[in-house]
């Protein structure tokens, strides 16, 4: 049986300057990521940590690659289950006056639950990502939550 691999490609009205930024500086996540923090120095081998407004670290990693603005590539961790492993490639490609955002989850543990969680939490947040940076204010993407 192959493992799930999930891909996810939109087009924003951005540069890759200011998607870069939005996507690993927390005062921006905070604000179209449900209330949630990326938080590291985004250096290769560097940790980095997804962290809820009280400090609560919901995902943990590894910088693999980071090439601003360009490329960004992630170990996946639940803290809960520290063996539920997986990765994550961003991607940000300049179109014209627009950018190219390709997000791509694979290589997840045997056993991850990982697969059902972020089947539907990805495309909420690209989503709100993106009208985040084309109108300067994230969704809702959480029911009855913060954006």
């Amino acid at each position: 049986m192959s493992k799930p691999e999930f891909v996810y490609t939109t087009f924003i009205r951005s540069t890759p300057e200011k998607t870069w930024d939005a996507i690993c500086q927390p005062e921006f996540t905070r604000q179209y990521w449900g209330g949630l923090a990326n938080v590291s120095d985004w250096k290769q081998g560097s940790k980095w940590e997804h962290l809820s407004p009280d400090n609560e670290v919901w995902v943990t990693g590894e910088v693999v690659e980071s090439t601003p603005p360009k490329r960004l590539v992630l170990t996946w961790i639940d803290p809960d289950d520290l063996k539920d492993t997986s990765r994550v490639t961003i991607e940000i490609e300049k179109v014209e006056d627009m950018v190219c955002l390709t997000v791509k989850h694979d290589k997840f543990s045997e056993t991850s639950a990982m697969p059902g969680k972020i089947s539907q939490g990805w495309p909420r947040v690209l989503s709100s990502l993106k009208t985040f940076l084309e109108t300067g204010t994230g969704l809702k993407i959480f029911c009855g939550g913060q954006n």
